[in-house]
C-alpha cells in the first residue's frame, strides 16, 4: 500500500510539470480550470497515471474507450444537473443502462465518481485512498477505461471514470 501510494505520489508530481500553468488549465484563484484545449491531455494524463498504479501492482493495464468516454461525459454532465454525485442518472438509468446506451459490448467493472475542485491527479489520489474505488482502478479483469468530466462556470468539476472488460 505504501508502494503504491509512493509511486503515485511520484507521478503526482512528475505529471505536474507538465500540466498547464496558465489560467485557463491550471488552478487559478484556487479553482483548477480546464480549458477546451486541455481536454484531451487531461483523459490520456488519467489513463497514463491509472496504469502506472496498475503496472506498478501487476496488472495489466487499461485502454482508453471512446464509448466509455461518452457514457462518462454524459454522466458526469448528469451529476452536475442533478446537485449530487451518485451512480443513478436523473433518468433512473445505472452504470450498466448508460454504458449499454452508448453501445458498449463489454462488461462494467465498475464506475467511480467525484465532486470536487481539485485536478483529475488528486481525484485519482483520493480514488486510491478509498478501498471500494481502488478495488474497481485496480481490477484484474479491467480492460478499457473511460473518463470524462463537466466543469460548472463556478469551477466545480464532476469526474466520471468507467471501467469495463
Amino acid at each position: 500500500m505504501i508502494r503504491i501510494l509512493s509511486i503515485l505520489l511520484a507521478l503526482t508530481v512528475a505529471l505536474s510539470a507538465c500540466a498547464p500553468s496558465s489560467t485557463t488549465g491550471g488552478k487559478a484563484g484556487g479553482s483548477y480550470r480546464i480549458s477546451r484545449s486541455d481536454a484531451g491531455t487531461i483523459q490520456f494524463r488519467m489513463l497514463d497515471s491509472v496504469n502506472a498504479l496498475r503496472s506498478s501492482a501487476g496488472v495489466t493495464p487499461l485502454a482508453l474507450d471512446a464509448k466509455l468516454n461518452a457514457a462518462a461525459a454524459t454522466h458526469s454532465r448528469d451529476m452536475s444537473v442533478q446537485n449530487r454525485p451518485w451512480h443513478f442518472g436523473s433518468d433512473g438509468s445505472s452504470p450498466i443502462d448508460r454504458i449499454q446506451r452508448v453501445g458498449y459490448t463489454g462488461g462494467l467493472v465498475g464506475e467511480v465518481i467525484s465532486e470536487t475542485y481539485e485536478t483529475e491527479l488528486e481525484t485519482l489520489a483520493a480514488w486510491m485512498e478509498q478501498p471500494d474505488t481502488r478495488r474497481i482502478l485496480m481490477a484484474p479483469d479491467g480492460r478499457q477505461m473511460g473518463f470524462s468530466w463537466y466543469q460548472e462556470n463556478g469551477g466545480k468539476i464532476w469526474w466520471t471514470l468507467v471501467v469495463g472488460n
